[in-house]
């Protein structure tokens, strides 16, 4: 029996510009907790939303509008919410706009491998 090794896609990590505008709330590093990271990512469209911003960030954060999601804006507001309020991604308000990225490097301290996993997952079906 031959198992299937699928390379690891590149996660590319932008650095973080100057002058940005402080983080909404969010749990601290030691305050992330496996079951409620894990919770959040359960749901395939949040799952989705963490993937792309891993491997197609075009820039350093980017607002929900980036990621052409045909959800009703209520809707991608709740996701983006549970990511946050999980620890998995930190937003900021620029004006009428929030934008996020993914807390790389707080994840790997806490759960080496969880970002990897995410990056390698294939969806089933565009959510």
């Amino acid at each position: 029996m031959s198992a299937t090794v699928r390379k690891a896609p590149v996660i590319t990590v932008r650095p973080e510009p100057e002058n940005l505008p402080e983080p909404l709330p969010e749990p601290a590093v030691e305050e992330l907790r496996l079951e409620t990271v894990l919770g959040a990512l359960s749901d395939p469209l949040r799952l989705t939303i963490v993937r792309k911003l891993l491997l197609e960030s075009e820039a350093f954060d980017h607002s929900c509008g980036w990621f052409d999601l045909d959800r009703p804006k209520s809707s991608l507001t709740h996701h983006f919410k549970a990511l946050r309020e999980a620890g998995v991604t930190r937003q900021r308000q620029y004006g009428l706009e929030r934008r996020s990225h993914v807390r790389v490097a707080d994840l790997n301290a806490r759960f080496p491998g969880l970002v990897d996993l995410v990056a390698v997952w294939t969806p089933r079906d565009t959510p």
